[in-house]
This record gives structure tokens, sequence and C-alpha cells, in this order.
């Protein structure tokens, strides 16, 4: 896994081969061409919380290396619009949650600073939000203008039969054998955005390697209870 200028690592789950991309499929085949140096500006992704954001932009550093750098506003936006700084160095910086800083004025000058080097040095930019470009409050219209100019993909929410794929795919990422029942069972016991979906579903992992237990319904349930044996 690829360490990062900044103090941040990124999750050993966050790969591509993770992914389920059941309706998603223009989206990573062009991510993975981008991470593999593809020509192009990057691109702008877009969707619901909890949908593979982040997943996605982290997985296109792992592929990319020490060629990009991750940058997820959500943790980051207190430090000041500094810390964009020297990312330019960088042939492809991943930008996660720019609608968090749209409407301030010193971030939204040091996106455009930024954006204009990337460009100018023939590097890429993938942006994330929870929007269209179009609809992020954005205000700065040269930076709205040099946003424009990537190609816009959204994210799809996955079904109710696709969660169950996402999480056997997750599992079998970790080395985990689950079930189809014992993964619809896990849909009805616990929240059913995806986060919340993986979060359980690293707790039954770290719950299963201490007990050397398979993801068995009953299992589950008593990792659930707060029970496991």
């Amino acid at each position: 896994m690829s360490q990062l200028a900044l103090p941040l690592q990124l999750a050993d789950h966050a790969v591509f081969a993770s992914f389920l991309d059941t309706g998603n499929e223009a989206l990573v085949a062009t991510l993975r061409r981008i991470a593999s140096g593809g020509e192009g500006h990057g691109c702008w992704l877009w969707g619901a919380s909890s949908t593979g954001k982040t997943h996605l932009l982290q997985a296109v550093c792992d592929a990319a290396g020490d060629r990009a750098a991750y940058m997820p506003l959500s943790m980051f936006a207190g430090a000041g619009a500094e810390i964009l700084d020297g990312l330019a160095s960088r042939e492809l910086i991943c930008i996660d949650d720019v609608d968090l800083v749209a409407g301030q004025p010193v971030w939204e000058a040091a996106l455009f600073n930024l954006s204009n080097q990337v460009f100018d040095a023939g590097a890429q930019l993938i942006v994330s939000a929870g929007s269209a470009p179009r609809e992020c409050a954005l205000e700065l219209a040269d930076l709205k203008s040099r946003f424009a100019k990537l190609p816009v993909f959204q994210i799809h929410a996955i079904d109710e039969d696709e969660r169950v794929c996402a999480l056997q795919l997750r599992s079998k990422h970790r080395g985990l054998d689950l079930l189809d029942d014992t993964a619809r069972y896990l849909l009805k016991r616990s929240r059913r955005d995806m986060a919340s979906l993986y979060a359980v579903l690293d707790k039954l992992d770290g719950e299963a390697l201490r007990a050397k237990r398979r993801l068995t319904i009953p299992f589950v349930r008593a990792v659930l209870e707060g029970k496991p044996d």
C-alpha cells in the first residue's frame, strides 16, 4: 500500500478488486485507465453517501502508487487551503468531497490554482462530490470552468442482491467465506448503507479471527448481540 506524503495511509480494503462494479462498469474502467497512466484530464465522480466514492479514489491511488496523492477534504478542510501546496508535483491528484469547501473563497482559489498547475503539467485530477458539477455550490466561475473540463460520472447505488454480492466480495478479499444466507441475515440486522455494513463486516472479521470461527448465522448473531463465544 502506497504511503502518501501526508500523514495518511490508504485503507487496506480500498482496492479495485474489492469494489463491486455492477452498474458502474464504465466509471471503474475509466478509473483503472487513469490509474495506469492513460490520457485525459481526469474525471469528476459523484453520488450519495456510502456509494463508494472514497473507496474508488483510494483504489486509484493504490493502483497508481507513488504517482498519486489522495486528499480527503473531510479530514483536512480544517487545516486550511495551504495543505494543497505541493500536490501538483504528483502526476495524479484525487480530491475527495470537494463540495465540503464549496463557497469558501480561499479554498476555491487554492483549488483553481491547483487545477491550473495540474492541467498545465499534463497531469490528472479526480474530484469527488455529493452532486454533479452543475449542482455543486462552487462560486468561483474560473474554477467551475476548469472542473467543467472533467468527464462526469455518477456512482449508482446497488440493490439488495448486489449488496449481498458486495459483502461477499469484501469478505473474499479478507479471506472470509460469507454464505448467501449469512449475508442476508446481516442485511436484516444492520443498517443497510454499505459503509455501515462494511464496518460490521470488519468487526466480524476480527471476532472470527480471534475465535477461529466461520461466519455462520449463530456466530454473526452472537457478535451483533455482543455475546461472541
